[in-house]
């Protein structure tokens, strides 16, 4: 092997390493929040400035009527149930403020499902995984997403 994972580790005062995960959640009760181009590019916007803000690293990102998919890089110390917790409350709470209609939907506040799927990903799946995250308007017949 000619790859060196090694350098690609991060290091901190007591840990090295990296972690990838693969998330996705639900807006509650499946409705399709993001069919519209402005609700999809806020919430897009909103998870964006939310993973910036917690120091999440975002690979990519797809926006689906009624749910998200994110492959996102995070220090090794930090618990991805956590990760999931900052984006969907902080995201939600983003969201709200902005189009006082997206509120008629969700009268209280609460955007996303309590469910989530987290999976790790190493650097062998990576790849795999991104391919999947993007391709996923394909399963679904739609488009519009955004890479990093």
């Amino acid at each position: 092997m000619g790859i060196s994972f090694m350098k690609l580790y991060e290091r901190n005062n007591h840990s090295v390493g990296i972690a990838f995960w693969h998330i996705q959640f639900c807006t509650k009760y499946r409705y399709k929040m993001f069919s519209k181009l402005g609700y999809k590019n806020l919430i897009q916007a909103c998870i964006k400035q939310v993973c910036f803000k917690h120091s999440i690293k975002i690979l990519v990102i797809n926006v689906m009527p009624e749910h998200v998919h994110l492959v996102v890089k995070t220090s090794v110390n930090v618990n991805p149930s956590t990760v999931v917790q900052f984006i969907k409350g902080d995201s939600s709470y983003l969201f709200f403020r902005h189009p006082p209609r997206a509120r008629l939907r969700y009268p209280r506040g609460h955007l996303w499902s309590k469910g989530k799927f987290i999976a790790s990903v190493g650097f062998t799946d990576l790849d795999f995984t991104i391919s999947y995250v993007l391709h996923q308007e394909e399963h679904h017949s739609l488009s519009h997403l955004m890479i990093f």
